[in-house]
């Protein structure tokens, strides 16, 4: 059997649900003052900070690849290994390149020899003083005297025009060997230069055969192994400097100008909770990023024990050179609600809510820019409890 309700039954029915509830409300209400602690608002004069979020970055980052081709004789490092500068990471065979030197070598010889020169640091000081350009021009002088010779015995009519002619010839024929051999000698001092500069490369080649560190580091990647062939060019490690590492951090653009090169800055990485890692700001971007308005800043930090890591998140507090006077209540007396944040004026044990503008955080104290004034007194606990016209009772009173 179903059982209907007259209408004037059921809004009896929630007239007494309403009263329940409201006796509830009622009951569950403080019958006395709330209990509170106050704190007045302070001024104090306070050192800028600025506060920012980045990445660590490798002070260096380079890729070690070969410059000559060959296999790979051994490998001496690997993944992890710390090395220093000049060490030897891989040895490439240098069988070939002996052999060209050798032949770089023998050639240069020859070629000094003819220029009557004992090595390679000796240089020719007067081409006319080297042995082919000497021989030239002694044939050269005896072919003048002759024609000289010839062509007076011919003016006294005591000589023949056809020796004349010969002599005059072979003068001729004579100096044009002597200009030859001034060209040659120029040519060949020409080649000198040119294997000694191959003999140095050469050399180069040779010393390239042992790859070395270009700086202490960390070796990141080894991309070579025992027995590969390579060629220049070719990636053999990746080696990073971490000490000091680089962090890179973005700052919003309304704090340019508290930013300096060169102050201290105090940096945190969750790895090492309460460890505080010291650096100093080395480089400052000159431009804003407009989609962001951010700039970038870096600062070097120490990592004398490679803890910290290359792509590792950071925070970064940054001690600026900006002193101001600034409002001050503690942070327990702001009070979140409905999107805004409130703190609670006691006056003669009455709350008054108010809307505040928070600013910076210092420690356990909070900014105030707008809403209060200095010396007024805020409730510092069971701030969730009050509001405007809520009776209060100082603690120890």
């Amino acid at each position: 059997m179903r059982v209907y309700l007259a209408p004037v039954s059921v809004m009896l029915l929630l007239g007494l649900g309403g009263c329940t509830r409201q006796q509830t409300v009622q009951a569950q209400r403080p019958s006395g003052p709330i209990e509170v602690q106050v704190a007045p608002v302070t001024m104090r004069q306070i050192q800028r900070t600025v506060e920012a979020v980045g990445t660590l970055f490798p002070f260096d980052e380079v890729v070690v690849s070969a410059e000559i081709e060959g296999p790979v004789s051994t490998v001496e490092v690997d993944l992890g290994d710390a090395v220093q500068q000049g060490q030897v990471l891989t040895r490439i065979s240098e069988e070939e390149q002996r052999y060209l030197l050798v032949q770089t070598e023998v050639q240069l010889r020859q070629a000094l020899e003819r220029l009557g020169l004992e090595n390679e640091n000796e240089k020719v000081r007067d081409i006319r003083q080297t042995l082919e350009v000497r021989r030239a021009q002694a044939d050269l002088f005896d072919a003048e005297q002759r024609f000289k010779r010839v062509r007076e015995l011919v003016d006294q009519n005591v000589g023949s025009r056809q020796d004349l002619d010969q002599a005059e010839a072979r003068f001729k024929a004579l100096e044009a060997a002597y200009d030859s051999s001034l060209m040659q000698t120029r040519n060949l001092i020409r080649d000198v230069e040119r294997y000694k500069a191959v003999l140095d490369l050469q050399r180069k080649k040779l010393r390239d055969a042992t790859v070395r560190a270009p700086f202490t580091a960390f070796v990141k990647e080894r991309q070579v192994t025992v027995g590969q062939y390579v060629r220049p060019n070719t990636p053999l490690f990746v080696l990073v400097k971490i000490d000091p590492i680089r962090l890179r951090a973005e700052i919003p653009e309304r704090m340019a100008p508290w930013v300096k090169v060169g102050q201290t800055a105090e940096v945190f990485v969750e790895a090492f909770e309460n460890r505080i890692f010291h650096g100093k700001v080395w480089r400052i971007s000159p431009t804003v990023d407009p989609s962001k308005r951010t700039f970038i800043v870096e600062a070097l930090v120490e990592n004398l024990a490679a803890e910290l890591k290359p792509g590792s998140y950071a925070r970064a507090r940054v001690r600026t050179a900006r002193f101001d006077e600034v409002r001050l209540v503690p942070v327990r007396a702001v009070n979140y609600v409905l999107g805004s944040n409130k703190v609670y004026v006691v006056r003669e044990q009455q709350v008054e809510a108010r809307e505040v503008k928070l600013g910076d955080r210092f420690e356990q104290d909070v900014e105030i820019l707008d809403g209060l004034k200095e010396g007024e007194q805020v409730a510092t606990t069971q701030v969730a409890r009050l509001d405007t016209g809520s009776r209060v009772r100082l603690a120890g009173q």
